[in-house]
């Protein structure tokens, strides 16, 4: 077997953690595995595979002899360090949106556009968590019946955020159950027992970035300009793993009934839909595994003619959302030979 050299970026973030874990869990191909980080960071020792390795600090000179980067270190820096890694010979999976909506890079998820891979130029885009885990259970169902419209609306965990977001809402909920004061840091409002909505730049349409990436993304991935998308994305006192609220309208009537099948058979989708028991998509089973979960697969009422359809999904966004499907895309460069640049 070939072996292959990889170098993480932002490697003791949330989403570098989990790119460690899934490499191991997934027996990816690994010969030399360089952890990038922080100069603060560098020295922290890190384990893979049994095995316990030392950060370095990320430098234009970082990527000599390397075949993969996996980049989750935030934009500027995937802009400050990625033409580096390409110029030094390597492919760039990049997890930031630093390159989704640059017309020259593929912005892929395996289970809808591989075939975007082809032409890339030395860096592919991961989209938007939130993009992954609506499109995954959305693009086969467009694939049998062409969707007009699309309206989400997001619970995002705070795991989005970051590691210390994650550790404030510890935070909080231990000071409010012990009656101390909440000095909110990592996000803009008090997260424990409460929700608000996504905390990113708002546009001159009234969108916020987080939702005009779920627009412009999706569009992006299915090759659809004509597709309507709208979307609300609300950060909700979760700790790990996305939900949301998915409505579509398609061209013509499409059944309920269809969609399970046509879900039932979806790659990277699973369906959990006991209505008996109320046991539907939660954030607590969908953390850690990397399908995407689905249920509440019912037709729209307020669409007479059947062109609507309700579903209500959860999924790990550190996982598909994230690292799993930076380490997909890795493995189809492998596997179909794109490893090459065009």
């Amino acid at each position: 077997m070939v072996n292959y050299n990889v170098a993480v970026m932002g490697a003791t973030g949330a989403v570098g953690e989990v790119l460690l874990e899934i490499l191991a869990q997934r027996s990816f191909p690994v010969g030399e595995l360089r952890l990038l980080a922080s100069e603060k960071s560098a020295g922290k020792i890190l384990k893979f595979a049994g095995k316990e390795i030392a950060v370095q600090e990320l430098t234009e000179n970082s990527f000599e002899g390397i075949d993969i980067v996996l980049a989750s270190a935030g934009g500027a820096l995937s802009k400050r360090f990625n033409p580096h890694a390409v110029s030094s010979g390597a492919v760039v999976v990049d997890n930031t949106s630093a390159y989704r909506m640059d017309s020259d890079v593929p912005l892929v998820v395996p289970e809808i556009n591989p075939q975007d891979l082809s032409w890339h130029k030395g860096i592919i885009a991961n989209p938007n968590c939130s993009t992954i885990i609506m499109d995954v259970v959305v693009w086969p169902l467009y694939k049998r019946c062409k969707i007009k419209r699309i309206i989400a609306s997001t619970y995002q965990a705070v795991s989005g955020a970051g590691a210390r977001a994650m550790e404030e809402l510890n935070q909080q909920t231990r000071q409010l159950l012990a009656g101390e004061e909440i000095n909110p840091k990592e996000l803009p409002h008090q997260i424990a027992f409460n929700l608000f909505s996504h905390n990113s730049d708002i546009g001159d349409d009234g969108y916020c970035e987080e939702e005009t990436k779920m627009i412009r993304e999706t569009k992006k991935m299915f090759h659809d300009e004509e597709i309507l998308v709208s979307a609300t994305t609300i950060r909700v006192p979760v700790m790990r793993a996305h939900s949301e609220s998915i409505n579509l309208e398609f061209v013509k009537p499409f059944s309920s009934d269809e969609a399970y099948e046509v879900l039932s058979k979806a790659p990277g989708v699973q369906i959990i839909d006991d209505a008996s028991e109320s046991h539907f998509p939660m954030p607590i089973e969908a953390s850690g595994i990397d399908d995407v979960l689905v249920g509440r697969i019912r037709q729209d009422v307020s669409q007479p003619d059947g062109t609507g359809l309700d579903l209500w999904v959860s999924g790990d966004q550190l996982r598909k959302g994230a690292a799993l499907n930076a380490i997909q895309i890795a493995e189809c460069l492998i596997a179909d030979g794109f490893l090459n640049r065009n």
